[in-house]
């Protein structure tokens, strides 16, 4: 581990593959003695459909699934250090402090006290030459909190206003919301689904990885039987703490919803319908929880979803929404950037929860350290 003046400003590696399952996002940024962070460079590697299958199968129990599951998270090393040389190109790796490697979730069960995300931070620290901090959400759980959203502590650093009212929404697999006021503590927590029915409906039916803009939703209708079903999920009625994932939000689920409905709806119906869960859910959450919103800005892939948009801004009609980017932060790295930030915290031991979000104890430093 490279070592730097605590006055100094250091370089980290913030690498992100979450729930959708499509790829890494890596982001090279520079943050300062106050967390100041600032987006230095970026690098996007797909996942082979080889490794997306086996990492989608694995979400299930399977015969001899240990040893899958290793393999998996070694293959997962080798595609992280191939980002990470991509994204380094032309920079020596000692002059990265350290990277922060969200791994690829596999399990995120809170309520049985654990949650498993797997890469293989050793075999990527040998492969990288970098310090690496893995394994972020486990001290959250042990100390009684979910383990997620994390982002949020992230957001508070770098997207809170002294004066407006805003909500930060990450709209990846799964959509979370930073709830954060001028005054009173910060606040977050998965919402529902994001774009993860989205992609597994649309790659059932049209064979593609994601709705374009959400134009294939666009051109349906609103199937109101079955959005009042979705919105009777367990899982929204809870109040916050809370997250969720595939556990809650798959195929096996809707197949299973569609069947009890016992009525013909069109694929494209149930793409209309699903896109309005997504952005009901969320706006219904904004406005419940977070009195007094005067903006909501949204990051992840949905915020390249031009009908999501569009619902979500018809269901807040007294909020300003808009993408990340209006404040400056591409809305396509804040999640890399969230993790670059959260290694800086654990290699200089401060805390990288919040327990207002997650519900746990209290503050804890988070993540696994692998020296270079």
């Amino acid at each position: 581990m490279s070592a730097a003046s605590p006055h100094e400003a250091e370089r980290y590696v913030g690498l992100m593959s979450g729930t959708s399952l499509d790829g890494v996002d890596a982001a090279l940024a520079e943050i300062g003695p106050d967390g100041q962070t600032r987006l230095l460079q970026t690098h996007y590697l797909p996942y082979p459909d080889s490794l997306r299958a086996q990492l989608l199968a694995l979400h299930a129990p399977q015969p001899d699934e240990i040893h899958l599951a290793a393999c998996a998270a070694n293959a997962l090393a080798h595609l992280y250090a191939e980002a990470v040389r991509s994204l380094l190109e032309g920079i020596a790796p000692g002059s990265v402090r350290a990277l922060g490697c969200h791994g690829q979730t596999l399990r995120h069960r809170p309520a049985d006290g654990y949650t498993l995300q797997i890469g293989n931070a050793a075999l990527l620290a040998e492969l990288t030459g970098i310090t690496v901090v893995a394994d972020f959400r486990s001290r959250d759980i042990a100390a009684g909190g979910q383990g997620a959203p994390l982002v949020p502590a992230f957001h508070a650093q770098a997207l809170r206003h002294p004066d407006r009212h805003r909500v930060i929404a990450n709209i990846g697999g799964i959509a979370n919301i930073t709830d954060l006021p001028p005054d009173g503590p910060v606040r977050g927590w998965d919402t529902g689904p994001g774009n993860m029915l989205l992609d597994a409906w649309v790659q059932r039916h049209r064979n593609a990885r994601y709705d374009r803009d959400g134009a294939w939703a666009a051109s349906g209708h609103l199937h109101p039987g079955l959005l009042a079903v979705l919105m009777r999920h367990p899982y929204l009625q809870g109040p916050p703490p809370k997250s969720g994932g595939r556990e809650q939000f798959n195929l096996d689920w809707l197949d299973a919803t569609l069947t009890h409905l016992n009525e013909a709806i069109g694929p494209a119906d149930v793409q209309t319908t699903l896109l309005e869960f997504t952005a009901l859910s969320l706006a219904d959450a904004v406005k419940r929880e977070c009195a007094g919103v005067q903006e909501l800005y949204v990051c992840g892939g949905g915020a390249h979803n031009g009908a999501l948009m569009q619902r979500i801004t018809a269901h807040l009609p007294e909020v300003d929404v808009a993408t990340t980017a209006a404040l400056g932060m591409d809305p396509d790295w804040v999640e890399a950037l969230a993790f670059a930030w959260l290694a800086r915290q654990a290699v200089h031991h401060a805390p990288g929860n919040l327990p207002a979000v997650t519900g746990a104890r209290g503050e804890r430093i988070l993540g696994a350290i692998y020296p270079a």
